[in-house]
């Protein structure tokens, strides 16, 4: 027969009462929670700050101009040059007309023959010691272009033309 002291419960893990109730497992679960919070705001953020380093690296980047297009002045210009005291000296040179817009070397190629006597006007008050060093080839290559820049100016409102090349310069 069963006594009254097997019929009392026993401390057995199954009937042992609780320390904590679930105030542990709670603190546990809140704990992970928030360490999963802040590694995703953590992995968010970095996220952003990378793409906004590349955002500020591409806009940082040079911006390539468009491409260069050429219009060459042809045949090449002959002229008289100033003050000859030896005899008659010449310059022969050949020119290019550098533009980015397919439009404005439109309006070039129209303007060519008044951008060539222009030219011819310029080069002709040109002397041979004024043209024979470098400063001096860079500084009538300087005029022309500004004479170009003013003559289309005048007829459409913009310079059209970004630089005036020498492509071939002899004097004799």
């Amino acid at each position: 027969m069963a006594t009254a002291a097997d019929r009392t419960p026993r401390n057995t893990p199954t009937s042992r009462p609780r320390d904590g109730g679930k105030l542990p497992l709670v603190i546990t679960l809140v704990a992970v929670l928030v360490a999963c919070g802040a590694g995703g705001g953590w992995y968010w953020s970095s996220r952003r700050a990378v793409a906004a380093e590349q955002a500020a690296a591409e806009a940082a980047k040079p911006k390539l101009p468009a491409q260069a297009q050429y219009l060459a002045l042809e045949p090449p210009f002959v002229v008289n040059l100033n003050g000859g005291l030896d005899g008659p000296q010449y310059l022969q040179v050949e020119i290019q007309l550098m533009t980015r817009d397919n439009a404005d070397l439109a309006e070039l190629q129209r303007h060519a023959p008044a951008i060539r006597a222009r030219l011819l006007m310029l080069l002709a008050q040109q002397t041979a010691d004024g043209i024979a060093n470098r400063a001096g080839k860079e500084a009538l290559q300087a005029e022309a272009l500004a004479e170009v820049r003013k003559l289309m100016r005048t007829e459409t409102g913009k310079p059209c033309a970004e630089a005036l090349l020498f492509t071939s310069f002899v004097t004799q």
